[in-house]
């Protein structure tokens, strides 16, 4: 397999970060970093003018970590609420995505793109999750999600808590019952 050396000109996920060199698959850098300007090839002449560069490269990174920083002090007592439509053992129909979380975000006032909110897998059952949003290498926030079923159904435990609730109180009703019945 052909590789070849690719200077970052942005981060890029589990692969390096802005101004360094590594080497990838031709095809990767050919057809995903070059065209979306993620990377340049680590030429001589450009290895030269990112290096040029790398002042205002270093006060663009701080003033993006330092703006990370104050939208997490923001989001820091941030909740997010779903309320979807939930079959039997409090299953959703459909599920509650990255995209979901981003778009509610977006409607508090938050513009995060939905790269960047990590879920290992869809939220497909009613509870409490705890979701991290990624606002810079540097800088992570975790959002506490709740999720419960259309009208303010109950969550699974709460649901299943309910009915062994009333199973208890109808046993005393005919303990109750009986106890009357034998005084009779």
């Amino acid at each position: 397999m052909a590789t070849t050396n690719v200077l970052l000109r942005e981060d890029v996920d589990n692969l390096g970060a802005r101004g360094e060199i590594v080497k990838v698959k031709s095809g990767y850098a050919r057809n995903f970093l070059l065209p979306r300007k993620l990377a340049v090839e680590a030429t001589p002449g450009n290895v030269k003018q990112i290096e040029a560069e790398r002042g205002a490269l270093l006060k663009k990174e701080a003033k993006e970590r330092a703006g990370a920083e104050a939208q997490a002090g923001q989001m820091g007592g941030l909740r997010l609420n779903f309320e979807r439509k939930v079959g039997e053992h409090g299953l959703l129909y459909g599920s509650v995505t990255a995209m979901h979380i981003a778009d509610a975000l977006k409607e508090k006032g938050y513009e995060i793109d939905r790269r960047r909110v990590h879920l290992s897998e869809p939220i497909k059952e009613t509870g409490e999750y705890t979701v991290s949003v990624r606002l810079h290498r540097d800088v992570n926030v975790e959002i506490p999600v709740t999720v419960t079923g259309e009208g303010g159904a109950q969550t699974t435990a709460a649901a299943e808590a309910a009915p062994a609730a009333a199973e208890t109180a109808e046993t005393a009703d005919n303990t109750e019952a009986a106890a009357e019945s034998a005084e009779a």
